[in-house]
Order: C-alpha cells, then structure tokens, then sequence
C-alpha cells in the first residue's frame, strides 16, 4: 500500500486491509510536491493510495476498499458505495468525500500559500455538509444490514472526523454526533494502528511533510 500516515484517503484503505485480514506493507510518500509519478506507484495523477499487488498499481481508495473485499471474499459482508439503494446514505457518502476532498485543498493551500486566506464558498460548503452528516449519520447508519463487518461510510466518515482537527481544518466539537460515532468507531484495533502521524524520510527537508 503507498500512500501517507497523514492521508484520510490511505487511512481508509489501510483500515479495510487490517478488518480484511489482508497482510500488506505500508510504503509512505514522503514527498507530495514531486512530479515523479514513480514517487506515487506510477499514478499519473500524482494522488495516493495506490495498491501494488501482483496485477499492477491499482488508484483510488473506493477501487483498492473494493478489491480487498474481494480477495478477502468477505464481499458479501462489506458494504461499499452504492451498495444500498437509500437516498440518505448516498448524500451521506457523497458528502463526506466531498468533505474529504474540500479538506484536502484547504490544507494543500495553506501549506502552498500560508496567510492567504480560501475561497469564502469553501469554508461554508465545508460547514454546511458536516452540519447535514451530524444530523444523519445516527439514522442513517442505524439501517445499515446489521451483519456487515464494515462499510465505507462508516470508515470514510470516521477518518475524516478525526482527520479535520489533527490537521486544524475544523474543529468538530460543533458535531456531536459525528463525534461520539468516531469516538466509537476509533475503538476498533484497526483505527488504532492507523492514528495519524507524518512521515518524515529521515533527513528531509520538504516543505509539504505535513500534508
């Protein structure tokens, strides 16, 4: 697996191989500025994860979650985006990764322009989704079929509750539903061997090692 400690992304992916049961290394990008797609498994994009596995390099958290659920054949118990036909939950996914994805440009800015402040438009699409997730996330969650092992929902939201204060984006104290979910969900062995840290090469010197 390459990606970063750091990265809700990679973290998601990482918690899927360890409730899979599916032995892996964890290779980290120590350098987010490079314009080397080797530096990220040869993803033309630039973005991690990646998943390298005999098959080749495999991009994108929802591809590598899907195709460990295979190989674990534990498919059947896992459920992934689009799996449940609820109108709810799917806002539910789309909204967090929309959140994922929002927080991400926000850190890579203040990281490449510090003291400038993001678009208005930004800040409030980011408020205004974790205010709809707070008010659904007990609901909608709660319907969920009641043998799953995990979803992605479930572990993309709690990656990316606890992602936006360990990276200052947001404080979540506002969401106290969000809050106790992840509080719950970060129980799991798999969300504690996946707490967020930086990868630093030893030696480096990179202006985005805290990205």
């Amino acid at each position: 697996m390459v990606g970063r400690s750091s990265s809700h992304f990679s973290r998601v992916a990482r918690i899927f191989a360890l409730e899979l049961g599916i032995p892996h290394a964890f290779r980290p990008v120590f350098d987010l500025a490079s314009l080397d797609p080797v530096v990220f498994a040869h993803n033309p994009a630039l973005k991690i994860p990646v998943m390298l596995d005999e098959s080749g390099p495999l991009f994108g958290t929802e591809n590598i979650c899907r195709a460990l659920a295979e190989r674990a054949r534990l498919r059947e118990r896992v459920i992934l985006r689009g799996d449940v036909r609820d109108r709810e939950l799917a806002n539910v996914e789309e909204l967090t990764l929309h959140v994922m994805s929002t927080s991400v440009t926000l850190v890579m800015s203040a990281a490449t322009n510090p003291g400038h402040a993001p678009p208005p438009k930004l800040r409030a699409s980011l408020a205004g989704s974790l205010a709809f997730l707070n008010g659904h996330v007990v609901r909608v969650f709660g319907r969920l079929p009641a043998n799953r092992l995990l979803s992605f929902a479930e572990t993309a939201l709690h990656c990316l509750v606890a992602y936006l204060p360990f990276r200052k984006v947001e404080e979540v104290s506002a969401y106290p539903e969000l809050v106790r979910f992840s509080q719950s969900f970060g129980e799991r062995a798999s969300a504690r061997a996946t707490e967020y840290r930086f990868d630093v090469a030893p030696g480096a010197c990179d202006t985005l090692t805290k990205a």
